[in-house]
């Protein structure tokens, strides 16, 4: 069994942080503390347990004490995006979780927040003056549980028929710490793999299963309860081990409706943000 996260900043941590193969940096904007990860080598993977290609972990205040609308941390997390972006052509967004359960509820709640416009064209937009939308579709997967549909296939049907150029996936993910909880956002090009937080692992939802680059955003609702048991513990893998309950029991911040609301508004803005550069945040607001 490994210490289970969703977070590549937390693998690096527990492998030691040198390990070959992989490329990291630290930055700051807007008074957020940047990481970005490279997995380029088979190598790097097997150690790291993470697929190769580019993570970025932002670090936040926590969202249960504030968040505004038109703070610049929207502007930020929107430019790290965009830079994994294709720069033209019709994108996906996809809302992976359970909107009726409030720790898996953070990409139905994001994908409400997210502007569609794939139907404003022509006419219509020209004389709405927003004939320089990006084109975009949004999807609301709902879990396998509900629907009887592999998440991955539902989304490969939608990208058969629409033929984006790329796809957002959104969805909460598993952290090793408590205090990571809605303080830290990972954005990742190498697509995601629903339910693993949980341990619930489904097809992975990448480049090689859909044929298009897949984008995955998510900030961290739950801690798996063994893990928490044993980092409080001081111990690694070995302490995880000899615990004996928790095997199906995950912790969750007692702010978690507050904290699931406020992530949701502030990735939905800052996709906007990432993919509507034409427009100021304002105007996007105004638009929603």
């Amino acid at each position: 069994m490994q210490l289970r996260t969703d977070l590549a900043i937390e693998a690096r941590e527990l492998a030691g942080e040198r390990v070959s193969g992989t490329e990291y940096k630290e930055y700051c904007e807007n008074g957020l503390k940047i990481s970005r990860l490279s997995v380029k080598t088979p190598r790097a993977k097997q150690v790291l347990g993470k697929e190769i290609g580019t993570y970025i972990t932002v670090e936040l205040p926590s969202l249960t004490d504030n968040f505004r609308e038109t703070d610049d941390r929207i502007k930020t997390i929107g430019r790290e995006l965009r830079r994994l972006l294709p720069v033209n052509g019709l994108l996906l967004v996809a809302g992976l979780g359970n909107k009726d359960i409030t720790p898996d509820s953070l990409g139905p709640k994001t994908g409400a927040r997210v502007l569609a416009t794939r139907h404003i064209t022509g006419e219509l937009a020209r004389s709405a003056g927003l004939d320089r939308l990006r084109p975009v579709a949004v999807m609301n997967t709902g879990v396998t549980g509900q629907t009887g549909i592999e998440t991955g296939e539902y989304i490969l049907s939608v990208v058969r028929r629409i033929r984006p150029s790329a796809v957002i996936a959104v969805d909460a993910l598993a952290s090793r710490r408590v205090e990571r909880l809605g303080r830290t956002l990972q954005i990742s090009d190498a697509g995601i793999a629903p339910g693993a937080g949980v341990g619930n692992h489904r097809t992975r939802i990448n480049r090689d299963t859909l044929g298009v680059p897949v984008i995955a955003v998510g900030v961290p609702t739950v801690v798996d309860a063994r893990t928490f048991a044993g980092d409080l513990l001081g111990g690694g893998l070995r302490t995880v081990q000899s615990i004996s309950f928790g095997h199906q029991m995950v912790v969750i911040p007692r702010e978690i409706d507050l904290l699931t609301e406020r992530a949701s508004r502030l990735l939905g803005f800052s996709i906007n943000a990432a993919i509507q550069n034409a427009f100021e945040l304002k105007d996007l607001i105004s638009l929603m």
